[in-house]
């Protein structure tokens, strides 16, 4: 009766964990402490765990061992052997449209319930579509390099790795593919989300608008791992990068990234965007902004759901407050007609639509187009992004 191991040792590790790191380390660390567990063990036990997560803040009232098994069963989309041995009866209605398995599980109980911030929600959003796709893994994206399409499709066939075509260059594959075992990330393929990469979108309305044929300055000032950098050189050719961020230790993971993609000539700089007194060390005024912003993550909880489960909503002014520094501060580099684009991974309205507002109230910009790129439904994360005008 293993599997009944296994949900006795999840719950063991979710009594232990409290939401303090995310949880793919805290898990990988319990492991390591435990060395009993083989391969497969690991997978089932980490999954039972997600499965718990999944539900947000629906089905409190059930004692951890029904939770873990109930959020199983939502998140089967067929019978399997873990639901077979623990909940026999559900096994069978595995393949059940979602909402009748909500109703047995859940009974009266809203779905409503598993995010209930609906009220917070930017404009578009579906409430309840976004509730269900908490359920669902989303896929692993790659985005093609200029060029490289075909090497790619031919080398994850080559490697059986089922693959779909989600636009003209992206591509989506089951979440734990293999796939740097089979192309060069980075070089052939980057791993990036599918609402990422229609941000390529707004990249493309800036080079309609850009006459000048010189190498365009652009200044990704939270530019993390860099991923839309190389979609800004991948989209323009010619590209005058700055990139910076508030950690060396991110500066540098992007310098290998960088060199892996083959992008050799750009400036970086350390500044905490947040200061207003931060010294900004740009050789020249940035054209373009890209400001991907230090935001709630709410669009991606479906890829880490213990931060559903953990969420405070008083999180959301926090992070808000501190994209207004952000912006503030980086808007003084604009000359007039420069462009911002204001990114987050954030469905909650107080972080994208009404930080615009703020924009055009109180920093000179004016919003040239807005957008909920919404992935919800295609198994991707969430995002939103406003190209920006300095007048």
């Amino acid at each position: 009766m293993k599997f009944f191991a296994h949900l006795n040792t999840a719950v063991q590790v979710l009594d232990q964990y409290k939401g303090q790191q995310p949880f793919g380390l805290f898990i990988k660390e319990f492991f390591r402490k435990d060395k009993k567990f083989g391969s497969r063990d690991r997978r089932s036990i980490s999954h039972l765990c997600y499965c718990y997560f999944r539900a947000g803040k629906g089905l409190e009232q059930l004692p951890v061992p029904e939770r873990i098994v109930a959020g199983l069963f939502l998140c089967s989309q067929a019978p399997n052997e873990v639901l077979a041995q623990l909940k026999p009866a559900w096994n069978e209605q595995a393949a059940l449209p979602f909402a009748d398995k909500w109703t047995m599980v859940a009974g009266e109980e809203s779905l409503a319930a598993v995010f209930p911030w609906a009220d917070e929600l930017s404009t578009g959003m579906d409430a309840l579509a976004f509730c269900t796709s908490f359920f669902v893994q989303p896929h692993l994206f790659l985005r093609c390099r200029p060029g490289k399409r075909a090497v790619v499709q031919q080398k994850l066939t080559a490697a059986n790795i089922t693959y779909a075509m989600a636009s003209e260059d992206a591509i989506a594959l089951p979440n734990a593919s293999k796939v740097d075992e089979v192309i060069v990330l980075n070089q052939d393929a980057v791993v990036q989300d599918l609402s990422s990469q229609r941000v390529g979108k707004f990249l493309q309305l800036v080079k309609e608008r850009i006459t000048n044929t010189a190498a365009l300055p652009v200044w990704d000032c939270c530019a993390a791992s860099g991923g839309k950098s190389i979609l800004a050189f991948d989209v323009f050719g010619k590209i005058d990068l700055t990139v910076s961020d508030i950690r060396d230790s991110i500066i540098a993971n992007l310098k290998k990234r960088f060199a892996e993609a083959g992008i050799t000539r750009y400036r970086s700089f350390v500044a905490d965007l947040s200061n207003p007194q931060a010294n900004l060390a740009l050789a020249i005024p940035p054209v373009l902004i890209l400001a991907d912003v230090p935001c709630s993550g709410s669009g991606t909880w479906s890829r880490t759901p213990e931060q559903l489960f953990y969420f405070d909503q008083a999180a959301i002014l926090r992070y808000q407050t501190l994209q207004k520094k952000i912006v503030a501060r980086v808007g003084t580099q604009l000359p007039a007609g420069g462009l911002l684009l204001y990114i987050t991974c954030s469905v909650f309205r107080d972080e994208n639509e009404a930080v615009v507002q703020y924009m055009q109230e109180h920093e000179g910009l004016e919003a040239l187009h807005i957008e909920l790129l919404k992935g919800y439904s295609n198994q991707a994360d969430t995002m939103f992004a406003a190209l920006m005008r300095k007048s």
